[in-house]
């Protein structure tokens, strides 16, 4: 007895209801980015890659789109790249033409990316990392791309730090020191607050290519927390990282306007059309819970809300 096997596209012929997301998740991926005059970064990136479905369509025939996916994916990183966004516009652009039946195609990349560096204090040599993001959306109005990354950080709470000062001005008044001591020593001597590790994302999305560097974004980011934190560190680096994390303490949401204020300053040449997406989350250390702060807008929405400070 035979069995014949049934056509994915078979059934009811009155399917109505489209899908805007079909595709594949986890694909794993060598990338190499080219760098004048350096030699190229090779990273393990993990590629995410959809198709919309439309109405009247049972399914994406899977096994035969995950051959096109990866000869495309394949091709794409035969070659070094520049720029992994526009490497995810030139593999959302080629599915688009692959598959006549869609309207929009996307691509998202995550890589970890590891960059050296110099500790703070001692200027040992180390490394640190980030968590790239890319991603691009094609259809047939064009192509969106966006750049951006997550990294690692350390914030002190401001209202925690608030209420030490406090003690010690009480202290110092008990001891009869004057007023005008006791405000230039907690100037030059950050009072204690909790501390949390940050986690701040930041990312840039345009149509066609993002014209920014993503060094430059990375930068950003773990410059928006109270400090960078380093994965070697020597006694007198963690003394800086402590004293300066203290002497600038923000809150959660303070991290996401830093972002905002520095990417309107370092990207002035952007188009207000521009997209910025920022993050921050805390992992809190005295509490149960976790805080989250997130803002969403145009460069020129941002660029509106500065100028009126």
């Amino acid at each position: 007895m035979s069995h014949q096997l049934p056509d994915v596209q078979a059934g009811r012929p009155d399917v109505t209801v489209g899908l805007s997301q079909v595709g594949v998740t986890g694909v794993d991926k060598l990338v190499k980015i080219a760098r004048d005059g350096k030699r190229p970064l090779i990273l393990m990136a993990e590629f995410e890659v959809f198709v919309d479905l439309p109405s009247g369509r049972k399914g994406i025939d899977m096994s035969r789109n995950m051959q096109v996916i990866d000869e495309i994916l394949e091709d794409a990183v035969a070659e070094p790249t520049y720029r992994v966004e526009d490497m995810c516009g030139d593999t959302a652009e080629r599915l688009l033409a692959k598959h006549d039946y869609t309207s929009k195609a996307e691509v998202r990349m995550t890589a970890e990316l590891v960059l050296r560096e110099n500790t703070p204090a001692s200027d040992l040599q180390t490394q640190s990392t980030a968590n790239i993001i890319a991603s691009a959306v094609a259809t047939e109005d064009g192509t969106r791309e966006e750049i951006g990354a997550e990294v690692v950080g350390m914030t002190v709470c401001p209202c925690s730090q608030g209420m030490s000062a406090s003690r010690a001005r009480d202290v110092m008044r008990d001891l009869d020191v004057d007023d005008d001591t006791i405000e230039e020593f907690l100037e030059q001597v950050p009072q204690p607050g909790h501390s949390q590790r940050g986690h701040a994302t930041l990312t840039v999305e345009t149509d066609g290519s993002p014209d920014v560097d993503l060094i430059d974004l990375v930068d950003i980011a773990r410059d928006s927390m109270s400090a960078r934190i380093y994965n070697l560190a020597k006694r007198p680096d963690e003394d800086h990282m402590t004293y300066h994390a203290h002497a600038n303490a923000k809150f959660v949401e303070d991290c996401v306007r830093s972002m905002a204020e520095q990417v309107v300053d370092e990207f002035d040449y952007l188009a207000d059309s521009a997209v910025v997406h920022m993050k921050q989350s805390n992992d809190e250390s005295i509490h149960q819970h976790n805080a989250h702060a997130e803002r969403v807008a145009s460069l020129g929405e941002l660029r509106d809300e500065l100028a009126d400070l």
